[in-house]
């Protein structure tokens, strides 16, 4: 128990700045007495090390995630909707907690307990931390499952980032229904074939 709070939970999300694919947020209340050894930040981990945790999380812990979608993105915005895919997750933990930690600069509307951003939280907090293992795992799946169905845009190794061969794929494929149409290099993709 920690500042009067007796249950606390982390959130984090992955996949602001993809132009394919949702974003997904995770929300994760630790067991004090169960807490996997060598829990990071995902960005400081390698995959194989936050396949691991991801287990041993989904073991340990009270785990919820959530997405916003492709159209959720494009009508709210990646603020918002990274907002929204937060409140799923919270609302998703089988226990309610008393107290949520977020990664960021602000504190999403709507949630059902009193929260506090942190800015580079998940270096900071474990609660944030082990959010940020299971929100990008769980990304990182989805889009390995999304490449299955649209082969050629590297999505299975880029998550949706856009990188030169995934720019490159859009030029010679075309745009898909999972692509962010309102990201730069989607949007002005499309004023171009139709201008």
């Amino acid at each position: 128990m920690r500042h009067g709070h007796a249950r606390i939970a982390g959130i984090d999300e992955a996949g602001r700045g993809p132009i394919a694919g949702p974003v997904t947020a995770a929300a994760v209340i630790l067991n004090p007495r169960a807490i996997p050894e060598g829990l990071n930040d995902s960005k400081k981990l390698t995959a194989k090390r936050r396949e691991y945790l991801f287990d041993a999380l989904m073991r340990m812990a009270r785990v919820s995630v959530a997405h916003a979608s492709v159209a959720e993105i494009e009508t709210l915005n990646i603020r918002m909707a990274t907002h929204l895919a937060m409140r799923r997750a919270l609302l998703g933990l089988d226990v309610p907690p008393d107290h949520v930690l977020i990664d960021g600069r602000d504190v999403p509307d709507g949630l059902p307990c009193p929260g506090r951003a942190i800015i580079g939280g998940d270096g900071k907090s474990l609660s944030i931390a082990a959010a940020s293992v299971i929100a990008k795992v769980t990304r990182d799946r989805v889009m390995v499952d999304l490449a299955q169905h649209h082969p050629g845009y590297g999505w299975e190794q880029n998550a949706g980032y856009p990188t030169k061969s995934h720019i490159a794929a859009l030029n010679d494929y075309g745009v898909t229904q999972h692509h962010r149409r309102t990201y730069g290099p989607v949007h002005n993709m499309l004023s171009k074939r139709y201008s």
